[in-house]
């Protein structure tokens, strides 16, 4: 049960981030923002997503050690 439960979310954490990139790929093909500001925008989405993975992370070891 609790492998499935994990599958779930990586598989909505991936879909989340693909619908995202999905957006910005969209609004840039719209010509509604430039070249530079999509890249900045998926930047900031990775690091977005690799920041909190880190606090996730983190927060699950400190839980371990109490």
């Amino acid at each position: 049960m609790q492998k499935n439960r994990a599958l779930k979310t990586v598989a909505a954490i991936v879909v989340s981030f693909t619908g995202l990139v999905g957006a910005i790929v969209l609004l840039f093909e719209t010509k509604t923002i430039t070249l530079e500001l999509a890249l900045l925008m998926f930047v900031a989405l990775l690091a977005m997503y690799i920041g909190f993975g880190i606090l996730i992370a983190v927060y699950r070891l400190t839980g371990r050690l109490g």
